[in-house]
């Protein structure tokens, strides 16, 4: 098996991570961490830290040079961090001495690769919102159309009562809303510049130093957090948060998928599913396993990423480096996730004659809550409860339908509603078009 499912010629389009993928390859972070340090040259030559010709000139190297990241792997391994080597080698590449000797002037590696990272992440986050509103788009659509479709609500596997399909579906698509809701706080707050030199206190990038900080991230387009945060992981701990709760809200999801299409349930029909290697009648989940196996990587990965930000004094090598063995992984799984999901609520249609079948199947049980509130109006609630409870018993034992021994025992009462599962939705009908309305808004802004 590969290293990587994401990456992998073999399982790459059951885990796709689409343009994303592209983000997290070494050719992607070397010209990353190279823009970087185009854009700290120029905004010191701007305020005169360093010859305003050289930052031209290493502005102009930046754009035109191509690195071959096989170059810098030696060094990497010797210094524990890939930006020594790149220097070295984007200097030598630059064939300007006189100029190069300004590359990196008073940054650290950290500076450089934790901007760097922040620029891809700033794609990998505009990517994942593009599939999460595709998918929403999906799922309004089917709460829409389906607001009044009956269902058995099930709780602890068991039926319960009814529901619609369409509230089914707000309640997956709830969570996406409030995750696309939290970008742009998220971006503000999170998509950060790091410029602070080697401890911290930026002293070797001279008087100028908050000024070039701001400068850069105006330039590149991200955030300035006005101080350092090389030991401060929060930042990338929200970030990775977020990816991880894209996960975990598409795993629901796609739990509920496999539920759904189970034998002796199939309420759902997921368009394309897997075929079995030797069992015809076959016809597999694969898509909602693959949303259900990333949620559960992601939780794991996030949690050594927590542990990783404990952080000894201004930087830690070995906390550092755990970081970077989950934090691609993570997004990639959440990139993966949306994308899967994206494709996935496309192809989600509801079997109406199982949701019925579904909703008969159980002697009318289903409706026993609704029957104990009518009850209750000429009873008190424990003796309703308590009489509800009797009747569903009797009826499990002898197999006659609840509404058969209603009718026998409360002759007087009108219970033909009771035992309508389209009349025992509640709120279910307005909760589905209800999230629908506000994907629509959504897709208006």
């Amino acid at each position: 098996m590969a290293a990587s499912v994401f990456d992998s010629q073999i399982y790459g389009d059951l885990f796709t991570s689409g343009d994303v993928g592209r983000l997290f390859t070494d050719t992607a972070e070397t010209r990353a961490m190279l823009l970087v340090e185009g854009a700290l040259a120029k905004a010191q030559g701007a305020r005169g830290e360093i010859p305003e010709l050289s930052a031209a000139a290493i502005g102009r190297a930046v754009m035109e040079v191509a690195m071959d990241p096989g170059t810098i792997r030696k060094p990497t391994g010797q210094n524990g961090v890939p930006v020594p080597g790149l220097v070295a080698a984007f200097r030598a590449e630059m064939n300007a001495p006189e100029h190069a000797q300004y590359v990196h002037w008073g940054a650290t590696s950290q500076d450089i690769m934790d901007t760097g990272l922040m620029l891809r992440l700033r794609q990998a986050l505009a990517l994942i919102e593009d599939d999460l509103k595709l998918a929403l788009a999906s799922l309004g659509k089917l709460a829409r159309d389906h607001a009044k479709l009956p269902m058995p609500a099930r709780t602890y596997g068991q039926h319960a009562t009814p529901t619609s399909f369409g509230a089914t579906v707000a309640a997956w698509g709830a969570p996406l809303l409030d995750l696309l809701a939290e970008l742009p706080g998220l971006r503000k707050s999170c998509l950060l510049i790091s410029l602070s030199g080697a401890a911290g206190t930026a002293g070797a990038l001279g008087p100028n130093a908050a000024e070039i900080r701001a400068d850069m991230a105006k330039a590149l387009g991200l955030n300035d957090p006005e101080r350092s945060w090389h030991s401060d992981r929060g930042p990338l701990l929200r970030l990775m948060d977020w990816m991880v709760r894209v996960n975990l809200a598409l795993g629901k999801l796609g739990e509920d998928c496999i539920a759904l299409v189970q034998t002796g349930i199939g309420e759902l029909s997921l368009g394309g599913s897997g075929a079995s290697s030797t069992m015809p009648q076959k016809q597999n989940p694969v898509a909602p396993s693959a949303l259900v196996a990333l949620a559960r990587q992601g939780t794991g990965l996030l949690s050594i990423l927590h542990g990783s930000a404990v952080q000894q004094h201004q930087r830690d090598g070995a906390a550092w480096f755990s970081e970077w063995l989950c934090l691609p992984q993570i997004t990639l799984g959440a990139a993966s996730s949306a994308r899967i999901g994206r494709d996935l609520c496309a192809g989600i249609t509801p079997v109406e004659a199982a949701m019925t079948a579904a909703l008969a199947s159980g002697l009318d049980m289903i409706n026993a809550e609704a029957l104990s509130f009518a009850l209750a109006e000429p009873l008190p609630r424990p003796e309703a409860q308590a009489q509800v409870k009797t009747l569903c018993r009797e009826s499990g034992a002898t197999g006659r339908a609840l509404s058969e021994l209603v009718a026998r025992d409360y002759p007087d009462l009108d219970s033909s509603h009771l035992f309508d599962p389209a009349a025992q939705l509640g709120a279910a009908p307005a909760e589905a078009l209800r999230f629908s309305s506000k994907v629509t808004e959504l897709s208006q802004t």
